[in-house]
């Protein structure tokens, strides 16, 4: 019953299921709850469920919440929720008064000129924008009419990064208020198998922790929360929620050798953490800002912060302190050894330590770079050691050299690639950009430490992530001539702890399998690593799983490509800088992940006026940027109805096969000439479970004069085994079966379905579009004719969308192109038709003469459709499709045996 939840409350929201309690219309059809206290100024939030699926570390994480104007006028409601900052949205929907509203990318100047005109008008808007520390905040505000619902649904994708051996996924829960239902639900396929899992919560009382539920066996693992109602309530007889903090998930895999090299259509990812290797000793350059503004909290934190690291570094590690604040102070001259002694007085310094004067940032970092290049000269630190430079600072450079450029460019001079450079900001007083381009330049990274109670805390944990070096100078190798699009392949240094991850895409077809080198600097010698995988053998043991979002490795790559283009965006300039824009900004449109150069709106048209909520990615701040500091990013993602791709891989009409070569920017079509009444496989995928045939239909009456009856499609069935899903549908209607629950719509009606792993589309009289997950998306196109014509009778076109995330098996009329085709024309001369060229095509190994010609595509104006330039291929497409046509009839518009 609870897999099966979700989908009878989105069935229950559509009008046409009369026996609903839920209906949207009619309102009096709505029940009201007898329980006041989740209900909140009017407005009820019945439903909120978080749905996470991890494969590989990459999570796919879908947040669904529900609300109910319970009130006799209109209310606003506030949705927010909470992302990890690393994350990137990838679709936000809104369900108002039945209507879904997904979305499309559009240029930024129209999804900010239609947010202002909303806000202009006084209409409801939302906005995204940057808060807090690990997570961002996204808000919506949207008025509800008196007994009216609305539905939130938002996705967002992840890279879990591991740290101290963990990998980490962190929900935020604050629903603000009691729910009637509310569920998290996390399941975890990893393929070198689950060694443990873990489950827990900042507001998780001793009451509640019997709520979460966790199991891991082999590779496979799920946790579950689903607290009641009274539960939730902060004491017996309150309408007050416990559930407001982290729920934290974390869990790590099994490990028979360093890394795991994964492969799938066409895509490979490597995971690399090796173990039981022994550390380097660390050199460690602590530069921190006394100056006066580090005054009160933030120079007592630090002083904590040290005290503890102090109590962590090892014996054969070496350090120094170097403080700046109009002059530079240094603790000790040179590098010295973290002895007994050494570290009693470098805590009795800590404890010293106060503010002074102004912000010589530069003479700090130059002092520390010197310090560091000075000890290796004098062979006074291990020649095999990890070097490290540390800065803290909370405030701009104004003493010494107080220009960022210069100071940016003096610092990379001295470091040259030697160590890198980790630069903590303090608070918001700081242009962050600064600190962030200076550390990326110099192999290391930037980091907001946020003014607080814990603000030691905060140091000491970014400490601890890099205190532990196992590997420098670490490379992964993968054969040149069979990968391209390789994500960051080289690292200055691999921390214990911690994981290394690359991808890329596979250039050669016919690879059998795929071989990873790593070589890397050990504290004891130089150490190789090498890692086979088979593609075949991968691609089984990744079948096992059920929890798999279409191509998760093509989008793992996409996603680190985005956030690595993004980074040397940071730091470059001039044409590079626009080449690196570009590039990560047309992946992010293409793979729709709102990244600091698209954001999302979200629009209601009502009575010619829009309602619009936008969403970006924020960029953390420049100077005395502290948090709801927004801004508009390159681009939008502007939601409207939806819209369909111009890929045309199709079949309509008489019946016509359209079949796209999008290297060629070309089309292949062909028609299949059969009798009525039979039934053709068009799509068969035996991995995905994904079928579609279609019956064939005829004129009403047959004409005496035509050698060739014209036949159409009077009926689709699309078959989907891991749903458990068939889809029929005719002229006249649409038949859904999940299960054993069998729910049937007209063309009549106005209906959007979502559930997991499903969302079913239907646009009055016009077209049907069904998505399964991440992968194979069709839209299904009626025609319709004058009822009483004397001869046409109404039919069906069937298009193809993200056909390519349908395995390589896939097979059928149009299944069968739907990966690599290629094909060259030759020899193009007059045909029988002066108007269509004759020529001579190769195709898979066959010389076949075509046609210049014309097929129709009906997607946007299924009466008049668009012609679409193709080379026919005559004779029922004999030497384009493997075999012949009637080794495609099959008994039944869901059999799945073919001749």
């Amino acid at each position: 019953m609870e897999n099966h939840l979700l989908f009878y409350i989105l069935l229950a929201l559509i009008p046409a299921l009369e026996t609903s309690d839920f209906f949207i219309t009619p309102f009096r059809n709505i029940k009201k709850r007898s329980a006041d206290d989740l209900i909140v100024n009017g407005i009820e939030i019945y439903s909120m469920k978080i749905d996470s699926k991890v494969t590989s570390r990459f999570a796919h994480n879908v947040i669904t919440s529900r609300a109910v104007n319970r009130a006799n006028v209109s209310k606003e409601v506030v949705f927010d929720v909470d992302l990890p900052k690393t994350a990137f949205i990838t679709n936000f929907s809104m369900t108002i008064d039945g209507v879904t509203y997904p979305g499309t990318i559009k240029e930024k100047e129209v999804a900010k000129k239609q947010y202002e005109k909303a806000v202009s008008r006084g209409q409801t808007a939302g906005l995204v924008r940057a808060s807090g520390r690990k997570t961002e905040k996204f808000t919506v505000s949207v008025n509800i009419a008196a007994a009216s619902k609305v539905t939130f649904e938002l996705t967002y994708e992840e890279l879990l990064k591991r740290n101290f051996g963990k990998y980490e996924m962190l929900i935020k829960v604050k629903p603000k208020q009691l729910i009637n239902h509310f569920e998290i639900q996390a399941n975890i396929f990893e393929p070198q198998g689950i060694s443990e899992l873990e489950a827990q919560g900042s507001f998780i009382t001793n009451d509640l922790s019997q709520v979460i539920k966790k199991s891991f066996s082999g590779k496979k693992g799920h946790v579950s929360f689903k607290p009641t109602i009274d539960q939730q309530r902060t004491c017996a007889n309150c309408s007050t929620s416990l559930l407001d903090g982290d729920f934290t998930i974390k869990y790590d895999v099994k490990r028979d050798s360093p890394g795991d090299l994964q492969i799938v259509n066409g895509y490979f990812v490597h995971f690399f953490a090796p173990t039981n290797l022994p550390n380097f000793p660390k050199n460690v350059v602590f530069v921190i800002d006394i100056s006066g503004s580090m005054s009160g909290i933030g120079i007592q934190q630090t002083r904590e912060a040290l005290l503890k690291i102090l109590e962590d570094i090892r014996e054969d590690d070496y350090f120094n302190f170097i403080l700046f604040g109009s002059d530079v102070h240094i603790w000790k001259d040179t590098l010295v050894k973290a002895t007994a002694e050494n570290l009693k007085e470098a805590k009795d310094f800590v404890r010293a330590i106060d503010t002074r004067g102004m912000t010589n940032l530069h003479g700090g970092l130059m002092k520390g770079i010197e310090m560091l290049t000075t000890a290796f000269e004098t062979n006074s630190v291990p020649k095999r050691s990890a070097s490290i430079i540390i800065l803290l600072t909370d405030g701009q450079p104004n003493e010494g050299v107080s220009d960022p450029q210069a100071i940016q460019a003096n610092v990379k001079k001295a470091i040259q690639g030697r160590y890198p450079l980790y630069n903590l900001a303090f608070g918001y007083g700081i242009d962050y950009n600064f600190l962030e381009k200076m550390a990326l330049e110099n192999k290391g990274v930037a980091r907001r430490i946020y003014p607080d109670s814990d603000s030691a805390i905060q140091m000491e944990g970014f400490y601890e992530e890099v205190a532990n070096p196992m590997l420098t100078e670490v490379e992964l190798n993968y054969p040149e001539n069979a990968i391209s699009d390789l994500t960051q392949n080289n690292f200055k240094h691999y921390y214990d702890g911690s994981e290394i991850v690359v991808a890329g895409r596979i250039t050669d077809n016919d690879l059998n399998s795929l071989t990873a080198d790593v070589k890397a600097q050990g504290a004891e010698n130089d150490v190789t690593f090498s890692e086979q995988a088979d593609v075949e053998e991968t691609a089984k043991a990744l079948q096992e799983q059920e929890y798999i979002f279409g191509d998760y490795i093509e989008r793992l790559w996409a996603y680190l490509t985005i956030q690595q283009l993004l980074e040397k965006r940071t730091v470059a300039q001039g044409e590079e800088k626009e080449n690196l824009t570009a590039e990560a900004l047309e992946l992010s449109l293409k793979y729709k992940f709102v990244t600091p150069l698209t954001s999302m709106v979200v629009t209601k048209p009502e009575d010619n006026e829009d309602k619009a909520a936008i969403a970006d990615k924020p960029v953390e701040g420049t100077a005395k940027a502290a948090p709801g500091t927004q801004s508009y990013p390159t681009h939008s993602y502007l939601y409207s109805s939806p819209s369909i791709p111009s890929l045309y891989t199709s079949v309509d009409g008489d019946p016509h096969f359209i079949i796209s070569v999008p290297q060629k920017e070309d089309a292949i079509c062909f028609n299949i000439n059969e009798e009525t009444g039979a039934v053709l496989n068009l799509i068969n995928d035996p991995v995905t479970g994904i079928r579609v045939n279609g019956q064939l239909i005829g004129d009403k009456r047959v004409s005496s004069d035509a050698k060739i009856q014209n036949t159409y499609f009077g009926k689709l069935g699309i078959e989907n085994k891991q749903l458990e899903l068939k889809l029929e549908v005719t002229p006249e209607k649409i038949t859904l079966q999940k299960g054993r629950k069998k729910t049937v719509f007209t063309w009549l009606d106005t209906v959007t379905l979502r559930q997991e792993g499903l969302t079913v589309i239907i646009n009055r009289k016009k077209n049907l579009v069904l998505s399964m997950g991440d992968g194979a998306s069709f839209v299904i196109v009626l025609h319709q004719v004058w009822k009483k014509h004397p001869l046409h009778q109404d039919f069906l076109g069937l298009y193809t969308l993200d056909s390519h995330k349908l395995s390589e098996r896939t097979h059928g009329l149009l299944g069968q192109f739907f990966h690599h085709i290629d094909f060259n024309i030759l020899e193009i001369h007059p045909g029988s038709d002066p108007k269509k060229p004759d020529a001579t095509i190769v195709i898979k190994n066959n010389k076949l003469t075509v046609t210049r010609g014309w097929q129709k595509d009906y997607r946007k104006d299924p009466k008049h459709g668009i012609d679409i330039p193709c080379w026919f291929v005559h004779n029922n497409g004999a030497g384009l499709i493997d075999g012949v046509h009637t080794d495609y009839i099959v008994s039944n518009i869901f059999d799945t045996t073919v001749n």
